[in-house]
């Protein structure tokens, strides 16, 4: 099926932003006395918000994270992401492809609008995203697994959600996907292919992706 829109996740979709973020993110939990490796970050905490990480670290251990946790994280990604971050492979050639289609595209993403545009501008796909493109779980009260950033993204771009086909690496991303009603495309990049099972396919690479939306 040739959607009416499709939604990206940004990061480990189009930009490959997932071990530098998490390794990160590890780093500053290891610094609090919580001891996370990367690997751990990408298991437990990929796809979701800050205030996700937020969360589960109070639920599993009790802890409230210092209240500048969310600006020292963003402070170590937007030190290392300008030099170490590269786009995925095919990300450009698919985005190019559904332009020529006349497919509408955009990205929702649980990472700030900031964020978003550092790691286009780092990997040079900034060019294929205007400002109305761009959603964020700053836009919406409840992040993934909610379905609301999906919803949020798919009125603002004025197409049905039954017509959309949402791009995902985590399954966080897959079961928002789900609960929005939109089928879902897994990436299965960092992620283990059965960690992505509930979605309608998992695909080892966008160039697999392309060939699903038949662009």
């Amino acid at each position: 099926m040739t959607p009416d829109l499709v939604v990206f996740d940004n990061d480990g979709v189009l930009v490959d932003s997932e071990p530098v973020a998490n390794a990160v993110l590890a780093d500053l939990l290891t610094s609090y006395d919580i001891p996370t490796t990367t690997e751990e970050a990408i298991r437990d905490y990929m796809g979701g918000s800050l205030g996700r990480v937020r969360e589960l670290n109070l639920a599993r251990h009790g802890r409230e994270l210092p209240a500048d946790f969310e600006d020292a994280y963003h402070a170590g990604i937007f030190a290392r992401f300008p030099t170490e971050i590269r786009p995925v492979a095919g990300a450009a050639e698919l985005l190019d492809a559904l332009t020529a289609a006349g497919v509408p595209f955009c990205v929702a993403s649980s990472g700030t609008h900031e964020r978003i545009r550092l790691t286009h501008d780092a990997t040079g796909l900034r060019g294929h995203f205007t400002d109305a493109r761009i959603f964020s779980s700053q836009d919406v009260a409840r992040g993934k697994p909610a379905p609301d950033l999906f919803l949020h993204a798919a009125a603002k771009m004025g197409a049905a959600q039954a017509r959309c086909v949402v791009i995902e690496d985590s399954p966080l991303g897959v079961a928002a996907a789900r609960a929005a009603g939109m089928r879902v495309y897994g990436h299965a990049a960092l992620t283990p292919p059965e960690r992505l099972a509930d979605a309608d396919v998992v695909a080892g690479g966008l160039g697999e992706i392309r060939a699903l939306l038949g662009v």
